[in-house]
């Protein structure tokens, strides 16, 4: 199985193939980058818009460079004040080879509101950097982790993606 994946993240590739082999044998995962077509520090819808703009994009990226596969998908980090307070979460996007699209979301942590106008300007991984004095988090552990000392990025990314593949696990019964 086929998967491609809107980023060259190697945290977001890695989430991706670990989900998919939750459920299915022989899962090859590859990165591409594609934009997102949304801000750097995806607010609110952006960060669902984000997610599915680069599964999109890489669909289209494939098709026009003669690549097959079997799932487009996508992960996007952004922070949402939707449940009453800021958070950053991660929402995946799947689409398979026939056009049949699904989202999840990965668990999400809180933003002290101290760094959210910080974040909102510049990027929750330029603050996790100058917080955690480690170049490139985002593309290591993550900035989750060095909060929580537990979870990483990657882990994020992967119940995100698992969360999506429900739709495509569970057949019709889930299909609209």
């Amino acid at each position: 199985m086929r998967v491609l994946v809107g980023s060259k993240n190697p945290v977001k590739v890695q989430g991706a193939k670990e989900a998919f082999e939750v459920y299915f044998e022989n899962v090859e995962a590859e990165g591409i980058s594609v934009n997102s077509n949304v801000a750097e520090q995806p607010v609110n819808e952006e960060i669902y818009q984000g997610a599915k703009n680069r599964a999109l994009n890489l669909m289209t990226y494939a098709k026009e460079n003669n690549i097959e596969a079997d799932y487009f998908v996508a992960v996007e980090s952004g922070m949402t004040n939707s449940f009453g307070a800021w958070v950053i979460i991660n929402v995946a996007v799947i689409i398979d080879k026939n056009g049949y699209e699904s989202m999840g979301l990965s668990e999400g942590f809180p933003i002290p509101s101290k760094y959210v106008s910080e974040i909102k300007e510049k990027s929750l991984g330029y603050v996790m950097e100058k917080l955690s004095n480690v170049n490139d988090i985002a593309k290591k552990y993550g900035g989750f982790y060095f909060l929580t000392h537990k979870t990483t990025r990657t882990d994020l990314s992967r119940n995100a993606f698992i969360m999506a593949l429900t739709q495509f696990t569970n057949g019709e019964i889930w299909h609209d």
